[in-house]
């Protein structure tokens, strides 16, 4: 631990930290005894710097969203990757994989082991000997039937305080209870029977999950000591799953406090001491300059923060065939430091959030988002607000379905081409580019999943048999193969170009309300790339002054369509159908 945080304690807090310091030197010199030769010779070359590059594409997906019939799920995973996704991905961010008893995956029983059910930490191993692996670390709960909490019913002593309990529901004041900011509409305590009588525990996000008291330093060093596990089981980057309400103080939002920052440093302190090349993502689904907080200085937090605003306003922009707003919000994006970046994804394994959104869009706008939605077949999962109304939180939604009307207006080869131009937003922006698996076959919303009585989310969560994907895959006339195609044909073209590495120059151009443009050029200033995005089901003919780009070139190179144009008169024109894409290099 730096002396900077001994420093900021009071006494009682700086003589409780150098209680425990030896017991951290121990856990860092247990992690440094199994690191072999190899790695000790690689973290001596290792760059911060190249932590991420253009080449970086990161697959986000459940151990078991694809399965088939007498092979674990992992291996089925690790199969379809290496013959569908093999030019694509190069990251896999495989949620999370241990036991559990609810919220699929996030309620977690056992930390250290590999669900059965998907398969084995030979599983795992055997992946990231291919990719670079994404582990969660779902360290703000844990599940009331794990054994942490199981020994806090019992009146194990030292489980006494890992856990917030009351004595009385009523120990929570309505006026704290009124401040509290919480993602869900449940209330914050659950009552459990223990041998000391019923006790009223923390539970922010279920019944079933009950959070972590990280005012006990013990909750703190154990839970160290899990992350560090990870890392030795292969981890690359080490997710922190709702970071943001680590950290609950009566009397406070428990929300984004300073000291969940503080331990988002120690992690990272830690792992630049002893694993240099393991990155930290923060998970933080909160309005978006609080959201970017998680960077810290760009040296002591996170190394890459989730872009939440990001599928909001691509949807907004959809929509509204209007790039204003998603323009002017890219545009005031600065780069935090060359060590860290943004996820840029649209969607995942839970919906499309507000909150990020909430300081960029108006209230109207917002609700504009949500009906179009509704419309397309999509869910509102709510939150309470500080007023105790009731407000949208996520829409719950496939991305195609989100894009495409289930009554089929417009032709397939038009939602495809949307499709497609939504996703390429992602991948032109500064950052990496994350995808969940879904998106590869623009799956639509399961409507038996609909009915769902756990979560909405599960509409967008559907189980796929491998055979019955992979004919269709190899079936060029479906709508899962046509994706598929394109969007890995997109992907292969952005991985080989330097101008996307995450520390590349990004200028937002205003030249069409329904243009998104985007200039990128690589770190050595050696390469240039013009992106447009046509939002809308109209052509346009576009000029755009070289003077606006800087770039005096008359032979510009489509990536993409792979055409040579000549442009004459110092200006660039071009004619942009209907959700076209060009990535424009000169040459």
């Amino acid at each position: 631990m730096k002396k900077s945080y001994l420093n900021s304690l009071s006494y009682m807090a700086k003589k409780t930290a150098n209680a425990y310091i030896p017991e951290l030197e121990r856990l860092c010199k247990v992690y440094y005894a199994y690191k072999t030769e190899e790695m000790i010779e690689i973290e001596k070359t290792f760059d911060p710097k190249e932590r991420f590059t253009e080449e970086d594409v990161i697959l986000i997906t459940y151990g078991d969203l694809i399965r088939e019939d007498g092979i674990s799920p992992l291996e089925t995973l690790s199969k379809f990757c290496g013959i569908y996704l093999k030019q694509t991905i190069n990251t896999l961010h495989i949620l999370p994989f241990f036991p559990h008893s609810s919220d699929r995956g996030f309620s977690v029983m056992d930390f250290e082991t590999v669900d059965p059910k998907l398969g084995t930490w030979e599983d795992i191993e055997n992946l990231e000997t291919r990719y670079r692996l994404m582990f969660d670390g779902v360290i703000n709960h844990v599940s009331s039937k794990s054994r942490w909490f199981q020994k806090f019913q019992e009146g194990t002593p030292h489980y006494k305080d890992f856990f917030i309990s009351y004595n009385s529901y009523d120990d929570l004041t309505p006026q704290e209870r009124s401040i509290i900011f919480r993602p869900r509409t449940t209330d914050i305590l659950t009552k459990f029977q223990t041998v000391n009588g019923e006790k009223y525990v923390w539970s922010t996000f279920s019944k079933d999950q009950i959070d972590l008291n990280y005012q006990n330093p013990e909750v703190l060093i154990r839970v160290i000591e899990i992350l560090l596990y990870y890392v030795r089981k292969g981890a690359d980057i080490i997710r922190l799953d709702a970071i943001t309400y680590l950290w609950a103080t009566p009397g406070t939002p428990c929300a984004n406090l300073e000291e969940t920052h503080m331990i988002v440093k120690i992690f990272h302190d830690i792992l630049d001491l002893i694993a240099p090349h393991v990155s930290i993502i923060t998970e933080t689904n909160i309005p978006h300059n609080e959201n970017i907080s998680y960077f810290g200085n760009g040296n002591d937090e996170a190394h890459m923060v989730y872009n939440f605003a990001l599928p909001p306003l691509v949807l907004y922009t959809f929509y509204a065939k209007d790039v204003t707003k998603l323009s002017e919000w890219a545009a005031s994006l600065k780069p935090v430091s060359e060590t860290t970046t943004y996820f840029n994804f649209l969607d995942s394994h839970d919906g499309v959030g507000l909150m990020a959104v909430k300081d960029i869009l108006s209230h109207e706008e917002i609700n504009f988002i949500v009906q179009r939605a509704r419309e397309h077949g999509g869910y509102i999962s709510y939150k309470t607000y500080k007023d105790g109304k009731e407000v949208p939180y996520e829409i719950n939604i496939t991305w195609f379905s989100a894009l495409s009307r289930e009554d089929g207006t417009g032709h397939l080869d038009r939602q495809i081409k949307r499709f497609i131009a939504s996703r390429a937003i992602e991948l032109v922006l500064q950052g990496v580019p994350g995808i969940y698996l879904h998106s590869f076959f623009g799956t639509k919303i399961d409507m038996e999943a609909a009915f769902c009585p756990v979560s909405k989310r599960e509409i967008n969560r559907t189980v796929i048999n491998y055979n019955t994907l992979t004919k269709a895959i190899d079936d060029p006339n479906t709508l899962t193969s046509k994706i598929i195609h394109k969007l890995n044909a997109l992907i292969t073209i952005r991985t080989k170009q330097s101008a996307f590495h995450p520390n590349g120059a990004q200028s937002i151009l205003k030249i069409k309300p329904e243009i998104f443009a985007v200039l990128r050029t690589s770190p050595n200033k050696g390469q240039h790339i013009l992106s447009l995005i046509n939002v809308s089901d109209d052509e346009f003919h576009i000029t755009i002054p070289m003077k606006t780009v800087h770039i005096f070139k008359q032979e510009w190179y489509d990536l993409i369509g792979q055409d040579m144009h000549t442009f004459k008169d110092e200006s660039i024109n071009l004619t942009l159908k209907p959700y076209d894409v060009v990535w424009l290099e000169p040459q």
